[in-house]
């Protein structure tokens, strides 16, 4: 059997042999234009594909290369953009009729701003795709206008606007990597701009130095003096695989100025090696999608450079899926210094013979060596051995979401640990906010930023404002790095794991971090909540003592009013997508005969005098346990409730509940106050004699807490007004009490002494037993409930849990919401 039937063999068996993808759920999940994460936009009806940034030196104007215009974006200002200027540059109807002549469509023959960089203090460097014919200009920073006449940008921006590219400047000449003719045919890698001694340079692409590259990006190294590309191209190398993609970092030096007489306005110093994107027993992430270079930090060595990318993979088996990788820079220079491969020049086939090596290709200074090394360096600049993965592992491996974009930062944690946090763009229109752990990747939270899926997209990071910026098709999107604000909590805020955010005990909110304030509950690695707000714990129990939180200073829960053989669903609302919700009873087993638990975390059940009384809703996430939701559910006291009639109870005051917003199939939604009325039930078209009560727990508890006096007023009224629609049977009932009074006349009189006697040596703790004897079966059900929350009060007081009560002042946040519900 030939090796190209053996080898798509081998490679299907080795991908059954994959282990499974860990999944991966965001924490959190914003909605656009969500409350709880406020976005900034800037849009504008004669504005689209505003797709290329360019953030300047102080991060307070963004240029932005649209469709037929550049823009001057004031973004200085926290909660706006402005419009600062635009420069309109479009083809004219001349230059849109020959580009439609050509066979394309109208709708890609604008100018689409595809190369934006700044050559100077006071310009830019512009260059467009102008109805399929390149063109380029110097553009004023100050004014937003053109300083000469725009002149041909062949090799310096593509043709068709949907093909990737790259380009930088650097010393105020040019580097792209890019096409160099209409078809797309000819990719080039090449420097422009130059001046005096130094020549333009481009590939020698007689002997397929690039074979159908895409473009991915590219990074300058000031220390190494040189600048790295990155890209996918076909791989020549696995000629027994048709059309097989690999990943591809080159480097050339910007002192290169070609040779004398080989390889003359040519690359020297150009070579290129495959990037192994692969963990153990795994097929390769080969398909390179973006990757953005993190700088080490402050006093590390340059080698400590890294590049995160993401890559996808041509395979069936691994469809769907993104990894990130990571590689060191120290790594990249070890590949480029080993051993090349050799190109057969009659059969044009690579092999790793090992020969002796006249130059070392990818060397700086090669422009003054000799021909024969020159000759040596053109014919092998393939190196032999692949530049693998840190730690030859993927970083993070996605199976639910494919990124197309992302960015990169270090954050100091309140410890002064170093953690990367990792910004992706999802192709569904979300931006994931990802920290990097000892043991895998954490997704804090995940921001909706547009809804229909764009074709091309870029990020922007300014570390020192703390944004990010988005250029998609429809708008330019602003978002803060961090959302600390929005955990009410200290535990909701060590949960998060943002390296971020911090838990101030002094002033109890969730606060930036800073070297201001290190002294803050964090906790990245392990999200031990209980530890980490262990301060905060401490602070709450010396303001009110361990035990001076009665139970009868709980609330009774949120009353449900309903009628026997009714079918009652609880809501509860979920802490985090990563929480798992669990329901008690005081003094009572939850069992699975009489309750349903559904997925959305709600109660099910069947009112009965069994099922009657108090629940607790409790969200458990990394072993930390809150209470969420607490109902009382009772049976209406209206008799006529239970028969049927044309009386209808008087809704009571209307109760704020949540209900969800957000993307389908999501664990944890945003929630925005909605409406319903208490006692309002629903009939199942199955059983029209069994009604269905949902609730749902109000966003402010204590709508529901403050008049339960009021509330009983009401339904005591109402049995008034029943009482006196009844029929009357006064005479009878006279009767019936002459006879009562002289049998209770007659028993006093027997039991006078005896009683009084007893009397006499009564306790205050029986006349306490005989009095709770008294009460109402409501009153004694309540009691056992503030009975058995008062334990649960204790053993959180006794576990670090003190700052988790039941009560209202715990459940409700700085602002009367529930803790991670966003105002």
């Amino acid at each position: 059997m030939e090796i190209p039937i053996l080898l798509p063999l081998a490679l299907a068996l080795l991908g059954f042999l994959c282990p499974c993808v860990t999944t991966l759920t965001p924490r959190v999940s914003f909605p656009m234009d969500s409350p709880g994460r406020r976005l900034i936009r800037f849009n504008s009806h004669d504005v689209s594909n505003t797709t290329t940034l360019l953030l300047s030196e102080d991060g307070d104007i963004l240029y932005v290369g649209a469709r037929d215009s550049v823009l001057a974006l004031n973004v200085s200002h926290k909660d706006s953009i402005i419009l600062r200027n635009k420069l309109d540059w479009s083809p004219s109807h001349e230059d849109l009729e020959q580009c439609s002549m050509k066979g394309k469509k109208m709708a890609d023959c604008p100018n689409f701003i595809r190369v934006l960089q700044f050559l100077n203090t006071s310009h830019i460097y512009a260059c467009g795709t102008f109805a399929f014919s390149p063109r380029c200009t110097y553009i004023n920073t100050d004014t937003l206008t053109m300083s000469l006449k725009p002149d041909e940008g062949r090799g310096r921006c593509p043709y068709d606007p949907y093909q990737r590219n790259t380009a930088l400047v650097v010393d105020g000449e040019l580097y792209t990597g890019t096409v160099a003719d209409y078809r797309g045919n000819r990719p080039v890698i090449s420097r422009h701009l130059s001046e005096g001694k130094r020549v333009d340079l481009k590939l020698d692409d007689t002997l397929g130095w690039l074979e159908d590259p895409t473009f991915i990006s590219s990074t300058f190294i000031p220390d190494e003096e040189k600048i790295y590309f990155f890209f996918t191209e076909v791989g020549r190398e696995y000629d027994f695989i048709d059309k097989f993609i690999v990943s591809r970092v080159s480097q050339i030096c910007v002192s290169d100025v070609g040779g004398q007489r080989t390889l003359q306005r040519r690359w020297t110093t150009f070579a290129k090696a495959q990037l192994l994107c692969q963990a153990d027993h795994e097929l390769p992430y080969n398909v390179l999608q973006d990757i953005d270079t993190l700088l080490p930090a402050e006093g590390a060595p340059v080698d400590d450079i890294l590049f995160y990318g993401i890559f996808t993979s041509q395979w069936s088996v691994n469809s769907g899926r993104s990894a990130v990788c990571s590689f060191r820079l120290t790594d990249i220079k070890s590949v480029f210094s080993g051993n090349y491969k050799v190109l057969n020049r009659d059969t044009l086939q690579w092999s790793a013979r090992v020969q002796e090596k006249v130059a070392n290709p990818g060397e700086c200074g090669l422009h003054n060596a000799s021909d024969n090394a020159l000759r040596f360096v053109k014919e092998n600049f393939l190196a032999d051995d692949s530049v693998r993965a840190v730690g030859r592992n993927l970083t993070m491996v996605s199976a639910e979401n494919t990124y197309s974009h992302l960015t990169v930062q270090r954050v100091q944690a309140a410890n002064g640990k170093h953690y990367t946090v990792l910004f992706l763009l999802t192709e569904s229109g979300y931006l994931h906010k990802a920290v990097l752990l000892l043991r895998g990747a954490h997704i804090i939270e995940e921001i909706q930023v547009f809804e229909q899926p764009q074709p091309v997209r870029s990020l922007k990071l300014s570390i020192p404002k703390g944004v990010i910026y988005i250029g998609t098709s429809e708008s330019v999107v602003k978002v803060p790095t961090a959302n600390c604000s929005f955990y009410w909590t200290c535990a909701q805020c060590v949960l998060a794991r943002d390296p971020f955010c911090g838990w101030d005990p002094a002033s109890r909110v969730c606060v930036m971090v800073s070297t201001t304030n290190a002294n803050l509950g964090q906790d990245i690695e392990r999200g031990n909540a209980e530890e980490a707000c262990s301060s905060v714990s401490l602070n709450h129990k010396s303001r009110f003592g361990p035990n001076k939180l009665p139970a009868a200073s709980c609330p009774p829960g949120e009353l449900v009013s309903v009628s026997l053989n009714e079918v009652v669903r609880l809501q509860c609302p979920a802490a985090s997508r990563l929480s798992q919700q669990l329901w008690e009873r005081p003094n009572s087993r939850l069992s699975s005969d009489l309750y349903l638990n559904l997925e959305d975390g709600s109660l099910s059940f069947v009112a009965t005098p069994a099922t009657l009384g108090h629940y607790l809703c409790l969200s458990t996430e990394n072993g930390y346990q809150q209470t969420m939701a607490i109902y009382h559910v009772k049976q209406k006291t209206s008799p006529l409730s239970q028969t049927p009639t044309s009386y209808t109870q008087p809704r009571t005051n209307a109760i704020p509940t949540t209900q969800s917003m957000a993307k389908p199939g999501s664990g944890l939604h945003i929630s925005v106050g909605t409406e319903t009325h208490q006692g309002e039930s629903k009939t199942t078209p199955s059983n029209r004699n069994t009604q269905v009560t949902t609730r749902q727990l109000g966003k402010n508890l204590t709508s529901w807490t403050k008049q339960p006096r009021q509330r009983e007023l009401e339904l005591r009224d109402g049995e008034a007004l029943l009482a006196a629609q009844a029929p009357c049977y006064l005479k009878e009932l006279v009767i019936v009490s002459l006879l009562l009074v002289l049998s209770l006349s007659l028993l006093i009189t027997i039991f006078l002494f005896v009683i009084t006697q007893r009397c006499n040596h009564r306790t205050a703790p029986q006349a306490a037993t005989i009095d709770s004897d008294r009460r109402t079966p409501v009153e004694q059900e309540a009691r056992r409930a503030n009975v058995f929350l008062s334990k649960r009060n204790e053993q959180g007081q006794q576990s670090g849990h003190g700052s988790e009560l039941v009560c209202n002042a715990a459940l409700s946040g700085s602002n009367g919401h529930l803790p991670n519900t966003p105002i």
